[in-house]
């Protein structure tokens, strides 16, 4: 293992720090590892390896200079995969499911964030659901999934250890969307699907510290809107607001972002935007495409047409800023090729096995652009912004661009071909434009290959850190006779706003 800690380098756009930089040599058919950032400890470091008996997870505590607290392994059954991990009050927990789905039963570890020393909880399934996300809290682990597309969560006590199946939820296909916990241990479960109209919308599911369901709230959208996905947070006087897109029947495109604010004593408002109404959400074309489709749009509402604009649209984050809530997104679209029998599955290697529809082959998932947008305590939209991303193209949906919302100014920033890409903001007005800035290294002569793959991440850590990790294939002086190495990087990143 090697361990750098490098100058801080400040840029004048987007004001970029690398403060420390950790490698890890690993060979060309060598898994990498995963991470799990902790606020207080720093982050662990995971993988699963095969062994002809039993499996291992290798495990290993680096604190926030990247400085080595422990290591070790965990041996699991083969038949094991983990699924998920959070960390939650010094303690890293992993959930492990069945490989193949035929066994109901979970294991979780909890591993002691200090020592290492962990302890193994058996999970009782009950049913044959598809676990997809879990959330930890001081009392249990909730654990959410499906069965035959019906949403399921199941819940654990970490005191009684018994588990069982949440009450409130559907027997009806729909849409996990977040499992959102608070403090003092009490959690919502979002839902989308059909309210009793057979229209598309967001149930909110509030429930007490012990699984308890307080509340089934359905929001009651316009006649001719249907909500597709959500968000939710909780304000400091009891209120929720839920922000996400809506879009026309049966329908995976969205319109417009909604957000609703519901009042303790159950009164809800609903506000709708429409993205054609949105002052910057096109600005991530060409100066002459915007121009025109803005025109567009000009000429319709002269008419009195509608403004329909179809986009995939995933919302991320909901945060309180000072006296407004900004709403982080991102626009995206799936491709797909049509193959042709001239050699492009065997040029393709691998791709016998991708998703088909139709005689053509998916060919990933292409994001567009980020949307920033401010709103105030009741759902009025104050300003919006938005950021191009760049060449991205990944397997699954993800968040790619983080955000930056410690002082007035925003900061957006991206990962993508070994450079961090930022922008600055404040409210509707581009402060700092789309700056570029690379990845250090541990040596100023360090070559670092292009990525293509695309699985190099920045994500969140604690405070103004965030950090970026992955693997890179590095010459050191001349590309031709340097000396070459594959290594698991993280580099420790912040980015303020000047």
């Amino acid at each position: 293992m090697v361990l750098a800690s490098s100058a801080t380098r400040a840029y004048a756009q987007g004001q970029v720090s690398q403060t420390a930089r950790f490698e890890i040599p690993i060979g060309h058919r060598s898994e990498s590892f995963e991470i799990v950032p902790s606020t207080h400890d720093g982050l662990f470091l995971y993988r699963h390896l095969d062994t002809p008996d039993r499996d291992q997870i290798q495990l290993v505590r680096l604190d926030t200079v990247f400085q080595q607290q422990w290591s070790g392994f965990i041996e699991v059954d083969k038949n094991y995969v983990i699924m998920g991990r959070r960390c939650h009050q010094q303690t890293l927990y992993l959930l492990l499911r069945y490989r193949d789905f035929t066994n109901n039963n979970l294991i979780l570890f909890a591993i002691d964030a200090a020592t290492g020393q962990y302890v193994e909880h058996r999970i009782r399934g009950y049913i044959a659901f598809t676990p997809s996300e879990f959330q930890i809290t001081n009392h249990a682990v909730i654990v959410g999934g499906y069965f035959n597309r019906i949403p399921v969560v199941l819940y654990y006590s970490l005191e009684t250890h018994r588990s069982h199946v949440l009450p409130g939820l559907f027997t009806e296909i729909g849409e996990l969307n977040q499992i959102k916990t608070y403090p003092d241990g009490s959690f919502d479960v979002l839902i989308s699907a059909a309210n009793f109209k057979r229209q598309g919308t967001i149930w909110i599911k509030n429930y007490t510290s012990d699984g308890t369901l307080l509340r089934n709230l359905p929001l009651t959208p316009e006649d001719n809107r249907h909500l597709i996905f959500g968000r939710s947070l909780k304000t400091n006087d009891n209120r929720q607001i839920i922000a996400g897109v809506y879009g026309s029947r049966s329908s995976e495109y969205s319109r417009g972002i909604f957000i609703a604010t519901i009042e303790a004593s159950g009164y809800e408002e609903i506000r709708y935007y429409n993205f054609g109404d949105l002052e910057n959400f096109f600005k991530y074309m060409k100066a002459r495409r915007e121009e025109r489709i803005k025109q567009r749009i000009a000429r319709k509402k002269i008419r009195g047409k509608k403004i329909r604009f179809n986009y995939r649209f995933l919302v991320h984050e909901l945060v309180p800023h000072h006296d407004e809530y900004i709403l982080l997104g991102e626009a995206f679209y799936p491709r797909y090729i049509t193959p042709d029998r001239s050699g492009f599955f065997s040029s393709y290697g691998g791709m016998m096995n991708r998703s088909v529809m139709n005689g053509r082959i998916f060919d990933g998932y292409y994001y567009t652009h980020a949307v920033v947008m401010g709103f105030d305590e009741h759902g009025n939209l104050r300003w919006d912004n938005s950021f191009e991303i760049n060449d991205i193209k990944t397997w699954t949906l993800e968040q790619f661009v983080k955000l930056d919302a410690r002082s007035d100014r925003l900061a957006l920033i991206y990962l993508f071909d070994n450079h961090i890409r930022t922008k600055i903001i404040h409210d509707g007005e581009v402060l700092e434009g789309k700056a570029m800035d690379p990845l250090e290294t541990l040596n100023s002569q360090d070559i670092v290959k292009e990525a293509k793959n695309n699985r190099n991440k920045l994500e969140y850590w604690y405070g103004n850190y965030l950090y970026a990790y992955g693997v890179q294939e590095i010459t050191r002086g001349d590309p031709r006779t340097g000396m070459k190495r594959r290594v698991f990087f993280i580099n420790k990143v912040s980015v303020s706003a000047p």
